[in-house]
Protein backbone atom coordinates (compact mmCIF):
# COMPACT_ATOMS: atom_id res chain seq x y z
CA UNK A 1 0.00 0.00 0.00
CA UNK A 2 2.27 2.42 0.90
CA UNK A 3 4.73 1.44 -1.75
CA UNK A 4 1.91 1.81 -4.77
CA UNK A 5 1.24 5.25 -2.78
CA UNK A 6 4.57 7.09 -2.30
CA UNK A 7 6.80 5.09 -5.42
CA UNK A 8 7.41 7.88 -7.40
CA UNK A 9 7.48 10.45 -4.38
CA UNK A 10 10.70 8.21 -3.31
CA UNK A 11 11.60 7.71 -6.93
CA UNK A 12 11.93 11.45 -7.21
CA UNK A 13 13.96 12.18 -3.73
CA UNK A 14 16.54 9.27 -4.42
CA UNK A 15 17.35 10.43 -8.01
CA UNK A 16 19.97 12.46 -7.17
CA UNK A 17 21.95 9.85 -5.35
CA UNK A 18 21.33 7.81 -7.91
CA UNK A 19 22.74 9.92 -10.34
CA UNK A 20 26.02 10.20 -8.51
CA UNK A 21 25.97 6.28 -7.96
CA UNK A 22 25.60 6.11 -11.97
CA UNK A 23 29.49 8.90 -11.96
CA UNK A 24 30.91 6.05 -9.62
CA UNK A 25 30.51 3.43 -11.76
CA UNK A 26 28.11 1.40 -9.18
CA UNK A 27 25.27 -0.35 -11.11
CA UNK A 28 21.71 -1.01 -9.65
CA UNK A 29 22.51 -5.00 -9.65
CA UNK A 30 25.07 -4.28 -7.32
CA UNK A 31 23.11 -2.16 -4.62
CA UNK A 32 20.51 -5.09 -4.88
CA UNK A 33 23.29 -7.59 -3.93
CA UNK A 34 24.41 -5.47 -1.51
CA UNK A 35 20.51 -5.46 -0.16
CA UNK A 36 20.99 -8.91 0.13
CA UNK A 37 24.32 -8.96 2.76
CA UNK A 38 22.85 -6.91 4.66
CA UNK A 39 19.32 -9.16 5.19
CA UNK A 40 22.24 -12.08 5.44
CA UNK A 41 24.00 -9.43 8.62
CA UNK A 42 20.34 -8.44 9.89
CA UNK A 43 19.12 -12.59 10.39
CA UNK A 44 22.35 -13.20 12.17
CA UNK A 45 22.32 -10.08 14.63
CA UNK A 46 18.20 -11.46 15.10
CA UNK A 47 19.50 -14.64 15.78
CA UNK A 48 21.82 -13.98 18.13
CA UNK A 49 19.34 -11.99 20.30
CA UNK A 50 20.92 -8.37 19.25
CA UNK A 51 17.58 -7.38 17.86
CA UNK A 52 18.80 -3.25 18.26
CA UNK A 53 21.34 -4.12 15.89
CA UNK A 54 19.14 -6.26 13.66
CA UNK A 55 16.62 -3.27 13.84
CA UNK A 56 19.42 -1.12 12.41
CA UNK A 57 20.25 -3.81 9.86
CA UNK A 58 16.49 -4.11 8.72
CA UNK A 59 16.84 -0.54 7.39
CA UNK A 60 19.77 -0.53 6.25
CA UNK A 61 18.32 -3.62 4.18
CA UNK A 62 15.43 -1.33 3.05
CA UNK A 63 17.90 1.68 1.49
CA UNK A 64 18.93 -1.03 -1.50
CA UNK A 65 15.59 -1.65 -2.08
CA UNK A 66 14.93 2.03 -2.47
CA UNK A 67 17.97 2.96 -4.54
CA UNK A 68 18.67 0.09 -7.16
CA UNK A 69 15.36 1.24 -8.96
CA UNK A 70 16.36 4.84 -8.96
CA UNK A 71 20.49 3.89 -10.35
CA UNK A 72 18.77 2.09 -13.29
CA UNK A 73 16.42 4.51 -13.82
CA UNK A 74 19.41 7.76 -13.91
CA UNK A 75 21.38 5.57 -15.77
CA UNK A 76 19.29 4.36 -18.43
CA UNK A 77 19.88 0.53 -17.47
CA UNK A 78 16.51 -0.26 -16.73
CA UNK A 79 15.54 -3.57 -18.00
CA UNK A 80 13.55 -6.75 -17.19
CA UNK A 81 16.12 -8.56 -15.84
CA UNK A 82 16.90 -6.00 -12.94
CA UNK A 83 13.15 -6.50 -12.16
CA UNK A 84 13.71 -9.99 -12.36
CA UNK A 85 16.56 -9.94 -10.06
CA UNK A 86 15.35 -7.65 -7.30
CA UNK A 87 12.11 -9.75 -7.11
CA UNK A 88 14.18 -12.48 -6.60
CA UNK A 89 16.24 -11.09 -4.47
CA UNK A 90 13.82 -9.61 -2.29
CA UNK A 91 11.55 -12.97 -1.60
CA UNK A 92 15.53 -14.35 -0.56
CA UNK A 93 15.71 -11.20 1.82
CA UNK A 94 13.01 -11.81 3.15
CA UNK A 95 13.42 -15.62 3.92
CA UNK A 96 16.62 -14.96 5.81
CA UNK A 97 15.17 -12.55 8.22
CA UNK A 98 12.34 -14.47 9.22
CA UNK A 99 14.92 -17.33 9.21
CA UNK A 100 16.82 -15.16 12.17
CA UNK A 101 13.17 -14.22 14.02
CA UNK A 102 12.83 -17.83 14.10
CA UNK A 103 16.40 -18.92 15.21
CA UNK A 104 15.72 -16.01 18.15
CA UNK A 105 12.62 -17.62 19.45
CA UNK A 106 14.39 -21.37 18.84
CA UNK A 107 16.85 -20.02 21.46
CA UNK A 108 14.22 -17.55 23.51
CA UNK A 109 11.64 -19.47 24.27
CA UNK A 110 9.73 -23.16 24.31
CA UNK A 111 7.02 -24.82 22.33
CA UNK A 112 5.91 -23.79 19.14
CA UNK A 113 6.65 -20.02 18.46
CA UNK A 114 9.43 -20.52 16.21
CA UNK A 115 6.35 -21.66 13.71
CA UNK A 116 4.84 -18.22 13.75
CA UNK A 117 7.65 -16.53 11.48
CA UNK A 118 7.50 -19.54 9.43
CA UNK A 119 3.74 -18.66 8.97
CA UNK A 120 4.19 -14.85 8.69
CA UNK A 121 7.24 -15.93 5.41
CA UNK A 122 4.61 -18.35 3.67
CA UNK A 123 2.04 -16.08 4.01
CA UNK A 124 3.55 -12.87 2.48
CA UNK A 125 4.79 -15.06 -0.29
CA UNK A 126 0.38 -16.32 -1.25
CA UNK A 127 0.44 -12.78 -1.40
CA UNK A 128 3.28 -11.60 -3.92
CA UNK A 129 2.67 -15.12 -5.64
CA UNK A 130 -0.76 -14.01 -6.38
CA UNK A 131 0.08 -10.77 -7.11
CA UNK A 132 2.98 -11.81 -9.51
CA UNK A 133 0.24 -14.35 -11.35
CA UNK A 134 -2.21 -11.99 -11.77
CA UNK A 135 0.30 -9.61 -13.90
CA UNK A 136 1.60 -12.86 -16.00
CA UNK A 137 -2.38 -13.14 -16.59
CA UNK A 138 -3.24 -9.58 -17.46
CA UNK A 139 -5.22 -8.83 -14.36
CA UNK A 140 -4.45 -6.13 -11.25
CA UNK A 141 -4.49 -7.41 -8.20
CA UNK A 142 -2.70 -4.49 -6.65
CA UNK A 143 -4.50 -4.32 -3.91
CA UNK A 144 -4.24 -5.41 -0.46
CA UNK A 145 -3.91 -3.55 3.34
CA UNK A 146 -0.07 -4.95 3.54
CA UNK A 147 2.77 -5.11 1.00
CA UNK A 148 6.70 -5.62 1.77
CA UNK A 149 7.17 -2.04 3.12
CA UNK A 150 4.29 -2.38 5.79
CA UNK A 151 5.89 -5.69 7.10
CA UNK A 152 9.04 -4.35 7.28
CA UNK A 153 7.86 -1.29 9.46
CA UNK A 154 6.09 -4.01 11.75
CA UNK A 155 8.69 -5.77 12.52
CA UNK A 156 10.64 -2.65 12.76
CA UNK A 157 8.27 -2.05 15.59
CA UNK A 158 8.23 -5.92 17.02
CA UNK A 159 12.17 -5.49 16.96
CA UNK A 160 12.34 -1.71 18.86
CA UNK A 161 10.52 -3.36 21.87
CA UNK A 162 11.54 -6.75 21.80
CA UNK A 163 8.26 -7.85 24.45
CA UNK A 164 6.10 -7.11 21.56
CA UNK A 165 7.73 -9.07 18.63
CA UNK A 166 5.50 -11.98 18.88
CA UNK A 167 2.65 -9.75 18.99
CA UNK A 168 3.99 -8.07 16.13
CA UNK A 169 4.46 -10.31 13.99
CA UNK A 170 1.07 -12.23 14.34
CA UNK A 171 -0.40 -8.76 13.28
CA UNK A 172 1.41 -9.30 10.46
CA UNK A 173 0.06 -13.08 9.58
CA UNK A 174 -3.69 -11.55 10.20
CA UNK A 175 -2.79 -8.76 7.71
CA UNK A 176 -1.19 -10.80 4.98
CA UNK A 177 -4.29 -13.64 5.17
CA UNK A 178 -6.59 -10.39 4.76
CA UNK A 179 -4.22 -8.92 1.86
CA UNK A 180 -4.10 -12.77 -0.21
CA UNK A 181 -8.29 -12.99 0.34
CA UNK A 182 -8.45 -9.31 -0.78
CA UNK A 183 -6.06 -9.96 -4.09
CA UNK A 184 -7.56 -13.63 -4.62
CA UNK A 185 -11.26 -12.14 -4.70
CA UNK A 186 -10.08 -9.10 -7.40
CA UNK A 187 -8.90 -11.64 -9.61
CA UNK A 188 -11.13 -14.11 -9.21
CA UNK A 189 -14.15 -11.85 -10.40
CA UNK A 190 -11.55 -10.39 -12.51
CA UNK A 191 -11.24 -13.71 -14.64
CA UNK A 192 -15.10 -14.93 -14.03
CA UNK A 193 -16.01 -12.00 -15.94
CA UNK A 194 -13.59 -12.53 -18.76
CA UNK A 195 -15.96 -14.33 -21.69
CA UNK A 196 -15.22 -18.08 -22.27
CA UNK A 197 -16.35 -17.98 -26.24
CA UNK A 198 -13.59 -15.03 -26.96
CA UNK A 199 -10.89 -17.36 -25.06
CA UNK A 200 -12.19 -20.68 -27.33
CA UNK A 201 -12.24 -17.92 -30.51
CA UNK A 202 -8.41 -17.07 -29.45
CA UNK A 203 -7.16 -20.47 -29.39
CA UNK A 204 -9.12 -21.56 -32.80
CA UNK A 205 -7.06 -18.52 -33.95
CA UNK A 206 -3.93 -19.71 -32.12
CA UNK A 207 -4.17 -23.23 -33.92
CA UNK A 208 -4.80 -21.79 -37.37
CA UNK A 209 -1.84 -19.09 -37.40
CA UNK A 210 0.70 -22.17 -35.89
CA UNK A 211 -0.60 -24.04 -39.10
CA UNK A 212 1.65 -23.32 -42.05
CA UNK A 213 -0.13 -21.94 -45.88
CA UNK A 214 1.35 -24.92 -47.34
CA UNK A 215 0.21 -27.19 -44.79
CA UNK A 216 -3.36 -25.90 -44.88
CA UNK A 217 -3.39 -25.95 -49.23
CA UNK A 218 -2.29 -29.53 -48.72
CA UNK A 219 -5.26 -30.14 -46.73
CA UNK A 220 -7.66 -29.06 -48.52
CA UNK A 221 -6.12 -30.45 -51.73
CA UNK A 222 -6.80 -33.75 -50.15
CA UNK A 223 -10.40 -33.05 -48.99
CA UNK A 224 -10.85 -31.74 -52.43
CA UNK A 225 -9.67 -35.43 -54.04
CA UNK A 226 -11.72 -36.94 -51.89
CA UNK A 227 -14.53 -35.52 -52.06
CA UNK A 228 -14.20 -35.72 -56.07
CA UNK A 229 -14.55 -39.44 -56.42
CA UNK A 230 -18.60 -39.35 -54.64
CA UNK A 231 -19.37 -37.15 -57.04
CA UNK A 232 -18.32 -38.86 -60.22
CA UNK A 233 -20.24 -41.70 -58.80
CA UNK A 234 -23.18 -40.20 -57.67
CA UNK A 235 -25.04 -40.24 -60.68
CA UNK A 236 -24.59 -43.85 -61.61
Amino acid sequence: MLDGQFRKQIDTWVQPVGRSAKRAGISADVITAIGVVMAAACAVAIGLGNLPLGLLLLVLTGVPDLLDGAIAKASGTAHPRGAFFDSVTDRLSDALIFGGVAWHFTQTTDGALPLLPFAVYASASVVSYIRAKADALGYNAHVGIIERAERFLILGFGLLFGSLLPWTLALMLALNMVTATQRFVAVWKQASATRPQAVRRQRRRRSVGETSAAERWRQRRLEARDRNPQRRRAPR
